[in-house]
């Protein structure tokens, strides 16, 4: 079944919104019946976004009254007066995070906004215990499924524009080269001035017109991402898979990562790596590791790119020469799913003390030790990250309700993580079979981007039945190629060999809506 970013533009392809939401509907109604988390919330859980709202609008008033929140320890001070932006889809209302950006004498300031999800969700509360159930929000081609009500994650928890929020403020000072020189983190209550859309932004950057916070983000991310590679870090140049809505149809489609979305993630990713020197130094937390690929398997790779003639030199590290490669030449995209292998073992590693430490505490694609800690309205453990390093930041002991819940978070995050993600992929699927359905019988030209197969099977077979197949040339799994088609741009599997980077011809043989999926063959075969 296609499982890559596609597209499927109308009128080829493309869906009744009607149609896709009716199937979504199905879909849920049968996770739901597994255990998956639904759309809506229990009563109880509503009840309690509401009242956390409510007594967050009180804290407002208080606050416009006396210039902060609370007093004492969990005072939130008063930074309404800095011209924070976010930055975010166009249609985007959960807004996790807002920045303002500096230059000063010897570099750069960045204040860093994350939402103050704490003061909603207090610990072991009703709130709590429905987020742990869920993990993480869950966006599906037409609807999503969030991690927290609405009231809270849409609304008064949300950085909104003109709306005074709490918040986590991350101050990092950078000096000239980007390298971070000094961090503090605080509580504070922020107003955005303006909710900014990618799309939009980099149009104004590549008119000459740009935004000017946004023209200063693009040249600290330019900087941060020098900084990647000279950690030895490595990043994927690959599209993300989108659901676009065309009046009352709808298709998926390629969406190229913009250059100021990189230059966005620069700044999210050095908070993340902030947060987790910040709980090394502490002695407690909880990290978002990657083991390094075993050389074998980067040996594999170089033979591969040396296969499809695009050499890996010597002279370049793994990250410097994924940053070489183009998706939209056929044999960089077939290396690029390769490397994609190499990125796996991502893990949440908790630790109460320094002896808990994990032995390798990098994430291996970053080349540095990392942390989630900027999406807190989306994702469950950001939310105890921020509040373990607020502790740390001054100096205080992590608390035992705190403490207690760091180990606990990598299960759930693995747990409902592999929900998650196996409910995206099966509504994602559902678009693909639906629109791939009123294709059936065309013959498309392909790229093949991957190979599988050929190796000897482990079945239950006895030795001696083993052996006799081995001299009949059985035993073997059938050889499958991945095919990147080029209209529409589908990735399918197909029983099939050939090189990588080489070209193939397929059909669309059938689609199974409801089960099986689609069924691409040669045109060979299907010609016979």
């Amino acid at each position: 079944m296609p499982h890559r970013p596609v597209s499927l533009r109308a009128p080829k392809g493309s869906v009744a919104a009607s149609e896709i939401a009716a199937a979504i509907d199905g879909l849920l109604a049968e996770a739901a019946a597994d255990g998956a988390p639904s759309v809506e919330f229990p009563a109880e859980v509503l009840a309690a976004a509401e009242a956390a709202a409510s007594a967050a609008e009180v804290l407002a008033a208080a606050e416009a009254a006396a210039g902060a929140w609370r007093e004492g320890a969990d005072a939130h001070e008063d930074a309404t007066d800095v011209p924070f932006v976010t930055l975010d889809p166009a249609s985007s209302t959960d807004l996790d995070q807002a920045m303002h950006l500096e230059r000063t004498e010897d570099g750069y300031r960045v204040r860093y906004a994350i939402a103050d999800v704490p003061l909603f969700v207090a610990l072991d509360s009703v709130l709590d215990a429905e987020a742990r159930r869920r993990g993480e929000t869950v966006y599906l081609p037409d609807r999503r499924i969030p991690l927290h009500p609405t009231t809270i994650s849409e609304g008064a928890a949300s950085l909104l524009p003109d709306q005074a929020a709490p918040a986590f403020v991350w101050d990092l000072r950078l000096d000239g080269s980007g390298t971070v020189t000094g961090t503090s983190l605080g509580r504070a209550v922020v107003r955005s001035r303006e909710k900014l859309a990618y799309e939009a932004v980099q149009d104004g950057i590549d008119a000459g017109d740009g935004h000017p916070m946004m023209l200063l983000l693009q040249e600290i991310g330019a900087l941060r991402t020098r900084k990647e590679a000279e950690r030895g870090g490595a990043s994927l140049n690959i599209p993300e898979q989108d659901v676009e809505a065309d009046g009352d149809r709808v298709h998926l489609a390629w969406r190229s990562i913009l250059p100021i979305e990189d230059a966005n993630a620069q700044i999210s990713l050095m908070t993340g790596m902030a947060a987790a020197d910040l709980m090394i130094r502490g002695g407690a937390g909880i990290l978002r590791t990657m083991p390094p690929a075993p050389e074998e398997n980067v040996g594999r790779f170089r033979r591969q790119a040396a296969a499809l003639g695009v050499p890996w030199s010597e002279a370049l590290d793994y990250g410097a020469f994924l940053r070489t490669l183009d998706w939209h030449d056929p044999r960089h995209l077939a290396l690029l799913n390769q490397a994609a292998s190499l990125f796996r073992g991502a893990a949440y590693a908790a630790f109460t003390h320094a002896g808990e430490l994990p032995e390798d505490t990098e994430q291996a694609a970053l080349g540095a030790p990392y942390a989630h800690s900027t999406a807190p309205l989306r994702r469950l453990v950001d939310r105890f990250v921020l509040l373990t390093c607020l502790h740390h930041a001054r100096g205080e002991e992590v608390p035992p309700a705190l403490a207690a819940a760091l180990p606990q978070l990598p299960e759930i995050m693995q747990t409902t993580g592999s929900v998650a993600g196996s409910l995206e992929r099966r509504a994602l699927d559902l678009v693909e079979r639906t629109a791939l359905a009123g294709l059936v019988g065309e013959t498309f030209e392909g790229t093949i981007i991957d190979r599988r197969g050929g190796e000897k099977t482990d079945d239950e077979k006895t030795d001696d039945a083993k052996k006799d197949d081995e001299k009949k040339g059985g035993g073997t799994s059938p050889v499958r190629v991945e095919v990147q088609l080029l209209d529409p741009p589908v990735t399918a599997w197909v029983e099939a060999d050939g090189e990588l980077g080489g070209s193939l011809r397929v059909r669309l043989e059938s689609v199974d809506v409801a089960g099986a999926g689609a069924r691409f063959v040669p045109v060979e075969e299907s010609a016979s």
